[in-house]
């Protein structure tokens, strides 16, 4: 079908536009041709899915890249059910997001620049999303890692966003290299049995093949590289620092695609890790606390985009939990429903930073309810949607997730139990943050209150339709007791024996699901009785509180005793390393060849008189040695 290669083609292309020419069409029409070209994209994704039977699958091949022996990669798309939906995010999400930034980088002189990196982005995206390969993935997976650098350090003149783009890389290729010794694992061990190959069907065919060892051995490694790109435990430190990006980044690329492509992964490559049991239980361990983790951060933090950021890093935390249990449905479904709700609350808090001349401080918020009510209420829906509210998106996709790792094969109840704890700080944290940045009377100063203002209807209009997102995405898993899954209609056929489609006992999965309920009202009834109440007085400084406050507020220190352990040790290194073997042994290699040069051709120089009779003594001495070389001779 090659109406497959568009999809990605098509941001490329405006991608290479703007570059060239976007200085010359102007902001406006740079940024109208970017969004142009994602919206067709979206428009061929919604059409190839409409066309795409569950068990079906269309593949468009381009040509052929590289060829060395049996081993053959071709660069060629596919899209099948998992892939459809995979699109349907990033095209559709990554479509209105692109139409918010009209209005939200309307005054900022690098808005062309901005629309470069924002296709570029989705061409990788799409890229990571429809290659029919592993290594073709990767190239995807490089190339968003990339554009997430540029766009986190998109203000580069502050020092601190420079800082965040580096530290974003860095730790995202520590996780990329155990990715690519995977890779080369994999493509080797199947190698050894004759299949030189990196192609998703050909590997589904032939990775029973691996011994159990070497398949832990593969998947544990892969899963090094999805903790880096989807922020989990340890690698989770660079997501916090990247909400120094603008905020449409903050929604595309850090909520609604780039950091997902480590659960998409392990979903795409179910069939390997459903091999491998120690590596499944390992990845639902660093899900289950890396979510927990998050969420008690989440609790203190006062910039409101922070909060959003850990809230991101605790609901990646249930999609690995979901993939550890083996619930691989599960984890896609969340993906899928967190995309919009996600982005809703990004986008909302962009709308208030807008109108709050650029303030993050939720200390310094209050009383925006009249003044943006648009944002407001797509605002509450998607908190709703994120605290698992009956009937919206969130709350579907979670109980499923908080049900399998109940009840299916490799789940437990002390996995439900932290989930479940888990929930209720959401619900705590998500409404904290609403009613400090919303309701009460306004902290803001007087010159930011008269300024207050709604976003313009570029920017509301997407979080009106995310706002509808995160209420009905979710209605497509809707659990059996009430009028049943069509996601597991979709799903099943590309997850097959790997599927998540646990049945146990219904009266227990309403009982749990009622539990679920029960502490994420505690969870919002408590935000209400600390922040909502009239007169409730809001934490002001970083000196309040117990010492749990204060651990909690400053991040455990994380990045305090990554830096003591990590990268003043490595720093150190380096510049020790720097000053012996660079300046000892490489310097003292050229500067030798150099001093050696300088010293023969002083020899030579010294020879060199511009004197006629030296030169002809030099010939009539040559000759005489000659003669005597030969006359000597028997």
């Amino acid at each position: 079908m090659t109406l497959l290669r568009y999809i990605p083609l098509l941001p490329l292309a405006a991608c290479a536009i703007n570059m060239f020419f976007g200085a010359r069409l102007g902001k406006k029409s740079a940024g109208l041709l970017a969004c142009a070209a994602v919206g067709a994209s979206f428009a061929i994704a919604l059409y190839v899915f409409m066309l795409l039977p569950a068990t079906g699958l269309f593949r468009d091949t381009l040509y052929t890249w590289l060829e060395s022996g049996a081993f053959r990669v071709n660069v060629s798309f596919q899209v099948d059910a998992l892939t459809a939906v995979m699109l349907l995010v990033v095209t559709g999400i990554g479509f209105l997001i692109h139409i918010y930034s009209l209005g939200y980088m309307d005054h900022d002189e690098g808005m062309v620049r901005f629309f470069v990196y924002l296709n570029l982005f989705v061409f990788f995206m799409l890229l990571l999303v429809m290659g029919d390969s592993l290594l073709l993935l990767f190239v995807g997976w490089e190339g968003v890692g990339l554009c997430s650098y540029l766009l986190i350090g998109f203000w580069y003149q502050d020092h601190n966003n420079t800082i965040a783009g580096n530290k974003a890389f860095i730790v995202n290729r520590i996780g990329d290299f155990g990715f690519v010794l995977g890779i080369l694992l994999l493509v080797t061990e199947l190698g050894r049995q004759g299949f030189w190959t990196l192609d998703f069907a050909e590997l589904q065919k032939h990775v029973n093949l691996l011994s159990p060892s070497t398949v832990t051995a593969i998947t544990l490694l892969l899963f090094v590289g999805a903790t880096g790109k989807s922020a989990q435990i340890p690698l989770f430190v660079w997501l916090p620092d990247a909400m120094a990006g603008p905020t449409p980044v903050s929604a595309l690329i850090h909520a609604a695609t780039m950091v997902t492509a480590g659960v998409y992964m392990t979903a795409r490559l179910h069939f390997l890790f459903a091999l491998a049991p120690v590596t499944l239980a390992l990845i639902a361990a660093i899900g289950t606390a890396t979510a927990f983790f998050a969420a008690t951060i989440a609790l203190t933090q006062t910039d409101i985009k922070r909060v959003l950021a850990y809230s991101t890093v605790s609901q990646l935390g249930y999609m690995f939990l979901a993939v550890g249990v083996g619930a691989f449905g599960a984890a896609i479904f969340h993906l899928f429903t967190h995309a919009f709700f996600k982005a809703c609350l990004f986008l909302g808090s962009g709308s208030v930073i807008h109108a709050m001349g650029g303030e993050q401080d939720m200390r310094k918020m209050g009383g925006l309810k009249s003044h943006m009510p648009a944002t407001y209420w797509t605002y509450v829906i998607a908190t709703l949607a994120i605290a698992g509210a009956p009937l919206t998106a969130g709350f579907f996709s979670k109980d499923l997730i908080l049900w399998q790792a109940y009840s299916s094969a490799h789940g437990s109840q002390g996995l439900w139990l932290i989930a479940w704890l888990t929930a209720g700080m959401t619900a705590f944290y998500m409404f904290r943050q609403l009613f400090m940045v919303f309701h009460g009377g306004s902290r803001a100063d007087p010159h930011a209150q008269a300024h207050l203002h709604e976003s313009p209807a570029v920017m509301t209009v997407p979080l009106m339709i995310l706002a509808v997102g995160s209420i009905f995405s979710g209605w497509l898993g809707a659990p059996a007791y009430l009028w049943g899954s069509r996601w597991d209609h979709w799903l099943g056929p590309v997850f097959g024996g790997a599927h998540d489609a646990h049945h146990g006992a219904v009266q227990t999965e309403i009982n749990l699901m009622l539990l679920t309920l029960v502490i994420v009202a505690a969870g919002i009834g408590l935000a209400y009785l600390k922040f909502g109440r009239p007169g409730a007085a809001v934490d002001q400084g970083a000196g309040t509180g117990g010492i749990l406050y204060r651990i909690s507020l400053n991040k455990y220190y994380v990045d305090e005793i990554y830096d003591w352990l990590l990268v003043r040790p490595f720093t150190a290194i380096s510049d020790w390393l720097a000053w012996v073997f660079d300046l000892a042994v490489i310097d003292g290699i050229v500067n030798g060849v150099a001093g050696g040069a300088r010293a023969m051709s002083s020899i030579w120089r010294a020879l060199q008189t511009g004197n006629v009779q030296h030169y002809v003594m030099g010939f009539l001495a040559g000759t005489l040695a000659l003669l005597a070389y030969y006359l000597g001779q028997p």
